[in-house]
Order: structure tokens, then sequence, then C-alpha cells
């Protein structure tokens, strides 16, 4: 067994008082250190208020911008590179309008055609008017002339006796003797007739009632018919 030796008892009141004395001062040192720190936290700036302080130290750190001389043009700005797919969209454009253009081309081509075509239709529809108003007065004039070739007749008749002249329709084909009886005066026709044969008489009488209805119908119906525009 290990025997443990018992200190004197003269030393421990000495020992304790060193020992309190130890103690008392590593309190002091503690309590001087955490003095220290709570003023240092006091005193120190808070995180905004250090981005703060930074930010506004920034712009005076930054070197100044040079300015360009009175004589000196002011540097450009270099110009941004062109994408791919902006480079495709200007292609696309390019395209598009090329195809418009050709579009437009073509329309205007056709339209001078269509002009063109016009024109000569125009022309020829005028040529045809010519035409047309040249036959209306050739046929005004020979119709004129008709008419004129049977007044002379059918003065001829009227200066001649009824008898003499009955005798002669009693004979003459109805196409020539209607438009004579037509075109007579109506006390000189009734003359002749009256001294034409009966049968013959009656017959004349009838073909020149449906003569003058068919044209009394005629003539109704080109008045009533609209006139055609130009």
């Amino acid at each position: 067994m290990i025997r443990i030796r018992s200190m004197p008892v003269a030393l421990t009141p000495r020992l304790l008082p060193l020992t309190i004395l130890l103690m008392l001062g590593l309190l002091v040192l503690k309590s001087i250190q955490l003095v220290g720190v709570a003023s240092a936290e006091e005193h120190a700036p808070t995180k905004a208020e250090a981005i703060t302080q930074s930010a506004a130290v920034a712009p005076s750190a930054a070197p100044p911008l040079a300015t360009p001389s009175p004589g000196e043009k002011p540097a450009e700005p270099a110009e941004r590179p062109v994408t791919a797919s902006e480079r495709d969209l200007l292609v696309d454009l390019r395209k598009r309008r090329e195809a418009l253009d050709a579009r437009e081309a073509k329309l205007a081509n056709r339209e001078a055609m269509l002009a063109a075509i016009e024109q000569r239709l125009q022309s020829r529809f005028d040529d045809l008017k010519q035409v047309q108003s040249r036959l209306e007065a050739l046929e005004q004039q020979r119709t004129a002339r008709d008419e004129e070739n049977w007044r002379g007749l059918v003065k001829v008749y009227e200066t001649m006796k009824p008898r003499e002249a009955a005798t002669i329709f009693d004979d003459l084909d109805l196409p020539v003797l209607l438009p004579v009886v037509d075109r007579m005066k109506e006390q000189r026709a009734a003359a002749i007739l009256a001294a034409m044969q009966p049968d013959r008489a009656r017959l004349v009488t009838t073909e020149l009632s449906r003569l003058r209805s068919a044209r009394n119908s005629m003539g109704d119906k080109s008045a009533s018919s609209p006139k055609p525009t130009n």
C-alpha cells in the first residue's frame, strides 16, 4: 500500500490566502476582457452600415471617366455581334421581301396585259359601232328609196280611174298589191276596192288588216323594249 503523507498543519493557513488572491486576479482579468469585448461590439458598425459605407466609398475609388477633348470625337461603342438566330431572321425577311417584289411585278405585268387587251377590245368595239352606224345609215337610205318608189307607184294608181285600177288589182300579186293599197288614201282605196271582184276585194281587205295588226304589234314591242346602253 502507498502511504500518503499528510501535509504539515502549519502550511495550510499560508496556502489559502494565495489561492484566494489568484482566483481574484483571474476574475479581474476575465472581467476586463468581457468589458473590452462589449465595448468593441458596441462601437462596431452593423452589416447594413458596412455595405452602405462600402458603396459610398466605391464611387470615389473608381477612376474618373475620360472626357473627350473639344476637337476629339467621342469613341463609338463597340457593336454587338449578330447572333445566328438574328442572321436567320434577316435572311428570312429578305427572302419574303424578294417574294413580295416578284409577286408585285407579276401583278403589274398582268395589269398591263389586261389594260392592253381592254384597249384593243375598246378599239374593236368602236370600229363595230362605226360599222353599225354605216349599216344603219345605208338601211335608212334603202328604206327611203323603197318608200319613194312605193309612193311613186301609189301615185300612179291614185291618178287612174277606180275601175281601171280595180281591173289591174284583180290580177296583181298580194306582196305588191298590199303595200300599194296600204299607202293609198282611204277614199281612193275604197273606190278601187268597190270596183274589184268581191272575192278579191274581201281577200285584200283581210290580208291588209293582218298586215297592219302585225305592224302595230311590232311597233308596240319596239317601243316597250329597253334601249341598249353603250
